[in-house]
């Protein structure tokens, strides 16, 4: 076998290191921000039926604990998103609200704080 010259390992490296191959080495981009979700009002109002169970009753206190039970009617979107999800991740804590946000997918949320949120 006879050892390279120097004019054939030139053409091996540059064959190597062509624009294709550069590119199959370059760093994969990082993806893209998920777009922030929209609520729609019409099915919020669908995902808050059991809602009214608690909410929607005037004067209601829990039995245990003794509580009373905020209305949610008016409250800003903003404040209903982020109450939901805290639920949800369980930085805020109560039993029942964090049972019922757990199932909620990042549109139910966003929902149901649409709808909430036009009710006076």
């Amino acid at each position: 076998m006879r050892p390279l010259t120097i004019a054939a390992l030139a053409l091996t490296t540059a064959i190597l290191a062509t624009p294709a191959m550069a590119q199959d080495t370059a760093p994969v981009a990082a993806p893209a921000a998920p777009a922030a979700v929209t609520g729609d009002a019409e099915r919020g109002l669908q995902l808050t039926y059991t809602c009214q169970g608690c909410h929607g009753v005037v004067g209601y206190k829990n039995a245990y604990p003794n509580y009373h039970v905020p209305k949610l009617g008016g409250q800003s979107e903003r404040y209903l998103h982020d109450a939901l999800t805290a639920y949800q991740q369980g930085s805020r804590q109560h039993p029942t609200m964090q049972a019922q946000a757990e199932s909620f997918s990042e549109q139910d949320i966003a929902d149901i704080a649409a709808f909430l949120s036009t009710l006076k």
